[in-house]
């Protein structure tokens, strides 16, 4: 727990999972019945996939769970260490490949690029804590030391690793962030993404600043195909992983060129 003293310091804080705060005592200790950790924080990420994190609050999550605010306290000392652990679960959604298994890790490094894809989408909210917290939870952890053996089987040069990493898994945060709150937007008007696609371009072309670039991608979207926003969305990140997956395939390529020939 985060002593009230630390607290009185402005001490920066931590982590939930730094901050020795196990899970309290059973019955008997004073703390309501019918109510777990577990409980609270699967309450809690359902609250934030149908009301979003700006709307998210202790006592919201009270009044879900049929408490008092001061109940869920027991639990937890903060909302932060609330969202923390919510993050955490949800990366326990993730169907991490075998990283040991005998399969190409082209197919492992699409698989877990298109699953963190996925997930952003499904928890739109996800994206602005991953950017919060230190993301040392159990199941956070397990997903970062996948992608980490994984890159590691590319042959890539050590001082690389890192950077392939960025470029991979950046871009899906980033893709996966602009999808999902796209996909929010036309549920809060309550529209279809492609009824909502079509209502947006239609109003933007009335701009006259904006008729010449919103024309060249039109053209540029003619070009790539796909009847739907769904299709066109997977089309152009298959793609551009497949270009990210080719560059590292080309840097593998070119750091074995560089190696000094034995003789």
């Amino acid at each position: 727990m985060v002593k009230a003293a630390q607290r009185a310091k402005g001490a920066a804080r931590t982590s939930v999972w730094l901050e020795g705060k196990a899970r309290r005592g059973g019955r008997g200790s004073g703390q309501p019945s019918g109510l777990d950790r577990d409980r609270i924080t699967e309450a809690t990420v359902r609250l934030l996939d149908a009301e979003g994190l700006a709307k998210f609050s202790m006592r919201r999550l009270a009044a879900e769970l049929n408490v008092t605010a001061m109940s869920v306290y027991w639990y937890v000392d903060t909302k932060d260490d609330l969202l923390e652990l919510a993050l955490d679960a949800a990366f326990g959604e993730l169907r991490l490949p075998d990283p040991d298994a005998d399969e190409d890790w082209r197919d492992q490094l699409r698989r877990l690029a298109t699953e963190y894809r996925a997930l952003l989408v499904r928890h739109p909210w996800l994206s602005p804590l991953a950017g919060t917290f230190l993301n040392i939870g159990p199941n956070s952890l397990a997903f970062s030391g996948t992608v980490q053996r994984v890159i590691r089987r590319t042959g890539l040069p050590e001082h690389g690793l890192t950077g392939a990493i960025s470029a991979v898994f950046q871009f899906v945060y980033g893709y996966g962030t602009i999808e999902g709150h796209f996909i929010a937007r036309c549920a809060d008007a309550g529209m279809a993404p492609d009824d909502y696609f079509r209502h947006a371009m239609s109003a933007a072309t009335q701009a006259p600043d904006a008729a010449e670039v919103l024309q060249e991608s039109a053209n540029l979207m003619a070009a790539r195909g796909g009847d739907t926003v769904q299709e066109m969305l997977d089309r152009d990140f298959t793609f551009a992983l497949e270009l990210l997956v080719a560059g590292i395939e080309a840097m593998v390529q070119r750091a074995g060129a560089d190696q000094p020939s034995s003789s």
